[in-house]
Formats: structure tokens, C-alpha cells, sequence
């Protein structure tokens, strides 16, 4: 994996300024972070805009991904923030600085790419070298650097070695250990363990956020991989199109995608089209109960995002007929959607008294709403723990993945094409606007 002379001032050049290194090596890299903000940023590369209007803040000290499909932008961004490229319009501040001026070697800043860009003519002590040597930083500092980056990688038996004799895991460590040396206060990750294979990726994962709490430096990385942007994440901003859809913890988006797109691209969702019917205003255990009143408010859509709402809305889906979710007051004749979890499914085989339970286990749900669904079983994929049921709507022939404990879904003794009843809550389904 080699690089050029003309591609090696550029893999060096987002790192500190030198004015920051004259102090003696401390015996562990400084916890110094920036937070990172974009204010109504767009690049346009000719006629074609890349990025539009993005405004985004990134705390110091957070672990972000930039998650999407490929060229959503995610990688337009991050190289607008390192100062790899420069912005058509708006501000990109790191810190309390606007950087939209500095080359990338005044940001504070260091970007690992994502075929790691080893020199492979130098060994690796040399190649964690490089970036101190181009800043001239004394030879004493530099010793003490490299060692201690080596040492917190568990590679310092390979400093004499060339990257070939490294394997891939090992390679993404170096250029990690290359990525820190300069003492960034902002690391930015392109893909970075996308040439892993499965099992050395989820284990390189475990160290980069390993590495990124214990030294609480900002990182921004950009994955298309959901389950990689939810392990390492403590926010993930969902991109498409160049538009930035959602940003929320991992958490909030597992539970409250804020639109259509952002449950397709998260997977798996169970998603029904349909036109809002009405909206009930609800109070009570989970934002549902019995007090409910038909309200229409066009003014506070936005503050119910993060929740889900606190209501119920009846969506009319063709050939289903009513099917309930928790939002937000939403005009009645809206075309939109709702989705539910395949884990917070109930499916229960018709003629039988035995039921598969959901993981919730929250089955007897006291919600005013539940919507409830005749379907087949289709297929069935036990994958150890959770066991991935296939059903088919009986009315529609919609697709609906269910998931369940296999120890569970073997007691219900439930057989593929057996006709099946399936409901959920209404608390348990997130409305999405179109």
C-alpha cells in the first residue's frame, strides 16, 4: 500500500502547528479537544453541489460518525472540516476559530485515510516519524513520541519492520499511532477499517474507541457500516443527498428514526405508508392514556422529534386499513408513514394458545391504541440467540421481519406458512413524515 512524494506532504500536513510543541513530552498525550461546528456549509464542485447547507456541532471530546450510502457527502465534509477542501459557502469553525482560511497544518487537526497511506519504503518507526520530522520537532521529542505512540499500540517490537511484514490490523494501528503522534485536537477517520475483514473489524473498533475515551480527543468518522457508527458513536449524524437528515446518540436514533429515509437506511424497520387520519392528544404511563383530545398545532412539530410525539396518530394504509403510531399533531390528510422494530412485534399462531414473546416482554400493553395484523410465516433463520421470522401480511402481501429469542420462538412451536395474528402498541411505532 504506497503513496506517492507528492501525496506525502498531504497525508502530513493535518497536524498541529509546531508553535504547540516547544513544551516538554509528557508521558501520556494531552487531553486537549476541540469541538468542531459547520454553519450553513456548501461545496459545489462546478454545476454539482456536493454538501448543502449543513449546520452541525460536534462537542469536544465526542466520538461522531458521518453515516450514509455512498455520496450522500460524509466524505466531502469531513475533507471541508480538515481543510483538504475548501467551502463554496458558509463557516466551518474548530474551536472557537473559524478555519475557513488556514491550511490544514493550522487546524489542529489529523486525518487517518482509509488505505492507511504507509509510506512503504520506510519502516515503522519511520512512518510514525514522518509527520514530527516535517515539523520539525527535535529528535529528542521525537524519540519519546514515537516510543510512547508504538507502546500504546502494542506494536513496539515492529519499529524496525516495513509495512509489508505488517498484517492489515497492524497497518491500521500504525497509522493510528501516525494519526496521534502530531497531538491532534481533532482526529478525523475516512473509512478507516473498512479493508478488515469482519472479525478484525468489530475487535479494531473496540480500540479505536478504546483509544478516543482514554485520551478524550474529538473523533469524526465517516462509515456507510450502521452497527460500526452505533459501537463507536456518541453522536451519528445521518446524511443523504448531501443534506444532513438526522443527528442523535445512537440510542435516539434506534428508537426515534426522524424520517423515512433514516429507517430504510437503518434496516430492518417494519415501514407502512399512509394519510394521517387524526392525531389524539394523550396523557399517562408513556405519553399514552385515557385522556385524549383531536388537536392540530402546525407550531411545535419539531419539538416532539426526539421523543417520537406525545400522541397517537391513525395512519389509513391501503388494503390494512388503521394503523396507530406515537407523534407529534400532524394535519389531517398528511401523507407520511410509521415504522415499528421488529423486536417489538407480539406474534401470536391463530388456533393456539402458545405465543411468541417479544423481547420486551410487554405484552399486555395498557396503550389506547394497538394495531393488529393477520399474517403467514414465511421463513425462519435461527441465528443462535435471536431467531429472524419472515412474514407476509395476509391482506397486502407486505414483507414484516420479526425478531425474537430463539428460546422463545421454539416454545411457541410455530411452523413456516402457519397463519399467525401480529400486533404492537402504538407507543411502540414511530411516525414518519414524508
Amino acid at each position: 500500500m504506497g503513496v506517492s512524494a507528492d501525496q506525502s506532504s498531504s497525508i502530513s500536513s493535518s497536524t498541529l502547528d509546531q508553535s504547540s510543541l516547544g513544551d516538554p513530552v509528557p508521558s501520556t498525550l494531552p487531553r486537549v479537544a476541540d469541538g468542531v461546528s459547520l454553519r450553513s456549509v456548501t461545496k459545489m464542485y462546478g454545476s454539482v453541489t456536493a454538501i448543502e447547507n449543513l449546520t452541525l456541532d460536534i462537542p469536544s471530546g465526542q466520538y461522531c460518525c458521518l453515516l450514509g450510502p455512498s455520496g450522500c457527502g460524509k466524505t466531502t465534509a469531513l475533507r471541508v472540516i480538515s481543510g483538504h477542501e475548501s467551502v463554496t459557502r458558509g463557516k466551518v469553525l474548530i474551536g472557537d476559530r473559524c478555519v475557513n482560511d488556514l491550511p490544514p497544518a493550522k487546524r489542529n487537526t489529523a486525518m487517518m485515510f482509509q488505505n492507511y497511506a504507509l509510506f512503504p519504503h520506510k519502516t515503522i518507526w519511520q512512518n510514525v516519524e514522518f509527520g514530527l520530522k516535517m515539523q520539525k520537532v527535535p529528535q529528542r521529542d521525537r524519540r519519546l513520541r514515537v516510543g510512547e505512540m508504538l507502546e500504546l499500540v502494542g506494536l513496539s517490537h515492529t519499529a524496525d519492520r516495513k509495512p509489508h511484514a505488517l498484517s492489515g490490523g497492524q497497518q491500521q494501528r500504525i497509522a493510528l499511532a501516525r494519526a496521534l503522534v502530531t497531538r491532534p485536537h481533532v482526529l478525523m477517520l475516512d473509512e478507516p477499517l473498512s479493508a478488515l475483514d469482519e472479525n478484525l473489524r468489530v475487535r479494531m473498533r473496540g480500540e479505536l474507541r478504546k483509544i478516543q475515551k482514554q485520551f478524550g480527543l474529538t473523533f469524526i468518522q465517516v462509515t456507510h457500516h450502521v452497527e460500526e457508527a452505533f459501537s463507536l458513536s456518541d453522536q451519528i449524524v445521518v446524511m443523504n443527498h448531501g443534506h444532513i437528515e438526522q443527528v442523535a446518540t445512537p440510542s435516539e436514533l434506534f428508537n426515534t428514526p426522524a424520517s423515512q429515509f433514516v429507517a430504510k437506511f437503518m434496516g430492518e424497520n417494519n415501514i407502512f405508508q399512509g394519510k394521517v387520519v387524526h392525531y389524539e392528544e394523550c396523557s399517562g404511563k408513556n405519553g399514552m392514556g385515557s385522556s385524549m383530545q383531536h388537536t392540530y398545532s402546525p407550531h411545535i412539530q419539531g419539538s416532539h422529534l426526539q421523543n417520537g410525539g406525545n400522541g397517537i396518530i391513525e395512519l389509513a394504509v391501503d388494503g390494512i386499513g388503521s394503523v396507530f403510531c406515537r407523534g407529534y399533531p400532524t394535519q389531517p390528510g398528511t401523507l407520511a408513514a410509521c415504522s415499528v422494530r421488529p423486536d417489538l412485534l407480539t406474534v401470536t399462531p391463530q388456533f393456539s394458545e402458545r405465543s411468541a414473546v417479544p423481547f420486551t416482554e410487554d405484552v399486555a400493553s395498557t396503550d389506547a391504541s394497538q394495531t393488529t395484523l393477520t399474517a403467514r410465516v414465511v421463513d425462519v433463520e435461527l441465528t443462535g440467540y435471536v431467531t429472524r421470522v419472515g412474514l407476509v401480511l395476509e391482506s397486502t402481501g407486505q414483507e414484516l421481519l420479526y425478531k425474537v429469542r430463539t428460546q422463545d420462538w421454539l416454545a411457541a412451536n410455530v411452523q413456516e406458512t402457519q397463519q399467525v395474528t401480529v400486533t404492537w402498541s402504538a407507543n411502540d411505532c414511530v411516525f414518519l413524515p414524508e
